[in-house]
């Protein structure tokens, strides 16, 4: 009995007849050819895509990713220089139970109420003052701003200081020569002044930045619809909030979200001039949590309050998101 066995490898049969092998060449439909030839294509340029960013996803596996993972796991832990225990949520009971770190979260929470909305008005103030401004007016308001961002914070902090010099300050001696204070003014020795100073500090090289954003927004803003609202009688409040502010929320949405996060993690400014003094009245979550780390080596209950930061952030920059975002037009 004959039989007839057919098996088909990419572009040929084999048909075996009673131990012959036969081998017939095929075609492949013309339409498949090209559909091989896209499908390798985008593999290839899929694996070279990934090719390049696997160095960088390495990077955030390593350095980022997996100290968050390795810091939320050993917050349930006693961890320190001698001791590796695990306590459950010891720690964030007793975090909650600590003084100091109420102190703290006080403190940042002021920092973050009072230079967020600064840093948006002031930074949308001068924009808009400077943005109908020659070009060499415009440059040099935003070399002024800009300044402090790029000088480095310890040649920031210094000047700083002298100003701030309880004996010979310069800020001392105006107030002084003007008559408005009587006798000089310990500003980062003194736990009523101390934060202040640390704000304005903190506003000086936080405002930079977003004026150079807003001046480039309104350079998006189409000046037909303004001139149009003009001519129809609108006042300049309403072409503002009408036509103008609309074109800025998202340049708005990533300055607050920015400074939120910056004014959260404030840190070298605390370490440099006050180190968290006088009696904590300028300690904040970051410079606690580094006192907790590094002078005290609780590793344990500095992850925990890392832990709770990193979450304060996240929820008050989606609490932002959803404030400005839903009015947002990508």
């Amino acid at each position: 009995m004959k039989f007839l066995h057919k098996r088909i490898l990419k572009n040929f049969i084999l048909i075996l007849d009673q131990g012959q092998i036969t081998v017939k060449k095929t075609k492949l439909c013309e339409s498949e050819v090209p559909t091989v030839k896209i499908n390798k294509i985008r593999m290839r340029e899929t694996i070279i895509s990934y090719a390049f960013l696997a160095p960088v996803l390495i990077f955030f596996t390593v350095f980022v990713l997996a100290p968050m993972i390795m810091g939320f796991i050993t917050s349930f832990f006693n961890y320190s220089m001698t001791s590796f225990e695990f306590v459950g949520l010891d720690n964030y009971i007793r975090m909650f139970k600590d003084p100091v770190f109420m102190k703290s979260l006080i403190n940042t929470v002021i920092l973050v109420v009072g230079s967020v909305p600064i840093v948006v008005l002031f930074s949308l103030f001068v924009a808009s003052q400077t943005y109908h401004q020659n070009a060499i007016a415009r440059s040099f308001y935003r070399f002024v701003f800009f300044l402090p961002v790029v000088t480095g914070s310890v040649a920031v902090t210094v000047v700083w200081k002298w100003i701030y010099d309880p004996l010979s300050g310069i800020l001392n001696f105006v107030l002084k020569s003007s008559h408005i204070i009587s006798q000089n003014i310990s500003w980062l020795g003194d736990k009523h002044w101390a934060l202040l100073a640390i704000m304005i500090i903190l506003l000086t090289t936080s405002v930079g930045q977003p004026i150079i954003l807003y001046i480039a927004a309104m350079g998006n803003i189409d000046n037909s619809l303004v001139e149009a609202a003009r001519v129809d009688g609108a006042t300049e409040f309403q072409v503002f909030w009408k036509i103008k502010w609309p074109s800025l929320l998202p340049t708005t949405l990533y300055i607050a979200i920015i400074t939120t996060i910056n004014s959260f993690q404030v840190f070298a400014l605390i370490q440099l001039l006050t180190s968290g003094g006088p009696n904590y009245s300028t300690s904040t979550l970051m410079y606690y949590l580094y006192e907790k780390a590094f002078q005290l080596t609780e590793y344990g209950y500095a992850n925990t309050i890392g832990v709770f930061l990193a979450v304060m952030i996240a929820i008050v920059s989606f609490v932002q998101f959803k404030a400005l975002g839903n009015d947002v037009e990508y």
